[in-house]
Formats: structure tokens, sequence, C-alpha cells
């Protein structure tokens, strides 16, 4: 899938669910779980055993359209590109690497770097982020996405940290492009209620909706 369907299947549904687990098997069912409740880009984290393996998995089992597997917690060059080998459609960091962004770009595949200041922000747009993560995003609040598109209205914004689905509409209304969803959207893995993932994904894409509906 080329990147500019990427980024703009990502803005249509509006969220990413992060996904960290104990094991590939977990994470596999967070994955199928998030897809049922409408959630179809998934951000499976390199903090995860085997983190590869199991992208290569969830690319070979599902096409783009169904699911839009990510790679996430991506520190440098060489996991990105491991990732990226692996079926990985984007790249999620922590922060910004300029490696990781110069390999994204020589594969054509979105890059987006975590940032927390204006400058960060900046920096990762002049090196080519399409999409730029505002983390730890609960730090903040919605009024970062206010703040920082003051300056920057072009900014394309992806607050992950802190955001639910009793806040979420906050967020978009801010502006932001998309939101990051991690253990607010998947805690029931913990307890073995998946079905729970699928509900909160599902209310978590309602909520977007609606919020979307009264900005324009």
């Amino acid at each position: 899938m080329l990147k500019e369907q990427v980024l703009s299947k990502i803005h249509e549904t509006g969220i990413v669910a992060v996904v960290r687990a104990e094991n590939g098997d977990m994470a596999k069912r967070i994955a199928e779980s998030c897809i049922k409740g409408g959630v179809s880009a998934i951000e499976l984290t390199f903090t995860v055993p085997g983190a590869h393996k199991i992208i290569e998995e969830l690319a070979k089992a599902y096409t783009p359209e169904e699911m839009l597997i990510g790679a996430g917690t991506v520190l440098d060059s060489e996991t990105a590109r491991t990732a990226i080998l692996a079926g990985a459609n984007y790249i999620v960091s922590p922060g910004f690497n300029p490696d990781a962004m110069k390999l994204c770009n020589r594969y054509r595949v979105p890059y987006m770097p975590g940032a927390m200041t204006i400058t960060e922000t900046l920096t990762a747009m002049e090196a080519g982020a399409d999409i730029v993560k505002i983390f730890p995003a609960e730090l903040f609040g919605p009024k970062i996405i206010k703040a920082i598109k003051g300056p920057l209205p072009q900014a394309m914004l992806m607050p992950t940290g802190g955001v639910d689905v009793s806040n979420v509409a906050e967020w978009i209304k801010a502006g932001a492009f998309a939101v990051g969803a991690g253990s607010s959207l998947t805690a029931g893995a913990k307890t073995g209620d998946y079905g729970a993932i699928t509900a909160l994904a599902t209310q978590f894409v309602n909520n977007i909706k609606e919020a979307r509906k009264g900005m324009k």
C-alpha cells in the first residue's frame, strides 16, 4: 500500500491501537479484537517478544485494507528496517531518530516520531515526518494540540498516552489527526476479556466520528 494510502486510512478511522502484550498469541488476539471493533490500524510494539515475527504473521494473514500493521517502540534504523521487511506499513517511535527517519523515507514508509515540544515537532516535520506523535500526551491534555497547531497549523499530530473513550472527542476537536490508544483500549487482555476490547474499539470509533461531525 502506498504511503499516502496508509496515512489516509489512519486518518479515516482516527485511531491507532497500541498493542503491548506478554507474548505473541496475546498480541494477535488483541489485534483481532480491535479489528472486530473497527480499529484497523494496529501498532505492535517491539517490547513484545518476537515482535517482527508477529508482524510478519499478521501481514500475511490480513490485507492492508483489513489491517494496517505498524511497528511501535522503534528506537533505531536497524529495528525499523527489520519491521519493514517483516511487512510493517508504518513505523512509530517514542522519540525522533534521524537515521530511522532517513530509512523510512528511503522505503516510503510513514515514520511517526514522538515529540513533546514545538521545537521537537518542527525538527521531525523538517526531516520528513508526516505524522508526529505527541507523547506522553497525558502530561499536557488536549490543549497541547491547539498550542502546537497555533504556529504550525499544517502539523498532523497523533496524541498517544492518556487518550480514552471519555476524552477522545476532546483530542479530535482540538485538531488531532488521529489518536493512539494503548491500555485504555486493550486492558481487557489481562483478564482474558477480549470482548471488552472489541466493545471499546467500537466506542472509540463512534466517538471519533461524532466529534468530527460536530467540527463540520
